[in-house]
């Protein structure tokens, strides 16, 4: 039986120069489709978060700590899918897909650290929602402007030292002959699969981290939620306790679409790993989540649609 970790050898270790992506090439019929969709998709991501970005730098209702994290989980949104949309859509169009182990490498230490920051910013922002609902007199005294930019800074950067030193140990491990890729985008797990040797190590670390990274802030933001509840069911009028719910339901949506969706991918069994599966969750939280989330805050958000009658013209809005 084979090992727990344990890649077999499928060839003498080489010193690669690049990957080649399969991506969606097991359906040659459907890649001009495919590229229309995913340009769409991510036309859509770029414009939606785009002006959420803008009408909470411009409009003075919304210069709130709240908006204040949705401007920056906006930007975050754009950098996140940018780091494997284009390459993506790039080749859906072209024969040859191969990708340097360097860019290999660099597209991964960012998809990672983008997603680490979105997992923080994801938790600051329900910490700012406990803040406003379960101590509202203390709200702007705790939620000042100080606070949440050292928030916003340690978010932005807690990712970057852990995933530059876990980026290295993955490309330093020995690979075996095969240089196909069967992903769209250099994720963890296809390229664990193309690793020689023992990899139950790096495995363990990937746990670790998932848990560090994804766990903790999940708990986090799940203990926020359970205090923000049983609060708003204290409050003593209805029209109070719909308008606290308001508040958060967009956030906890994002919430439950991000993180189920990353927990499925990164921590279950090894053993369930299955091509197909893992591409299609990729697709989930890469491409779909971040889609869906300015849609979420600008629709179930009555401040924001707002800022956006008064921003855009009436016949764009309607």
């Amino acid at each position: 039986m084979e090992s727990i970790g344990q890649n077999p050898p499928r060839g003498n270790h080489t010193t690669l120069t690049d990957f080649i992506f399969l991506g969606f090439s097991d359906v040659p019929d459907l890649q001009e489709f495919l590229f229309g969709m995913f340009l769409i998709i991510y036309l859509v991501i770029l414009m939606g978060n785009s002006l959420i970005i803008i009408i909470t730098q411009v409009d003075p209702s919304l210069q709130t700590p709240m908006y204040f994290f949705l401007g920056n989980f906006s930007f975050l949104e754009i950098c996140y899918v940018s780091v494997t949309v284009p390459r993506l859509l790039t080749d859906l169009c072209r024969q040859n897909r191969s990708i340097s182990f360097l860019a290999c490498a660099v597209q991964m230490y960012f998809f990672l650290v983008f997603g680490a920051t979105e997992c923080f910013i994801l938790t600051a922002m329900a910490y700012d929602r406990y803040v406003a609902i379960c101590n509202p007199l203390l709200y702007p005294l705790i939620m000042n402007s100080r606070l949440c930019i050292h928030l916003a800074a340690g978010c932005w950067s807690t990712g970057i030292p852990v995933h530059i030193g876990f980026t290295y140990l993955i490309f330093s491990l020995p690979f075996c002959g095969s240089t196909q890729l069967n992903h769209f985008f250099c994720d963890i797990p296809p390229i664990l699969q193309l690793a020689c040797g023992d990899t139950f190590a790096i495995e363990i670390l990937v746990y670790v981290i998932s848990v560090l990274v994804v766990t903790i802030p999940f708990m986090l933001i799940l203990g926020s939620y359970v205090k923000i509840i049983s609060t708003i069911l204290k409050l003593p009028t209805a029209a109070g306790r719909a308008k606290a719910f308001s508040t958060c339901s967009s956030h906890l949506v994002v919430v439950a679409l991000f993180f189920g969706s990353g927990i499925i991918t990164y921590l279950r069994p090894k053993s369930s790993h299955s091509t197909g599966m893992d591409k299609f969750l990729s697709l989930f939280y890469t491409i779909v989540t971040p889609m869906f989330n300015p849609i979420i805050y600008c629709l179930r958000n009555k401040d924001v649609l707002v800022a956006l009658k008064k921003f855009l013209p009436k016949w764009i809005v309607l």
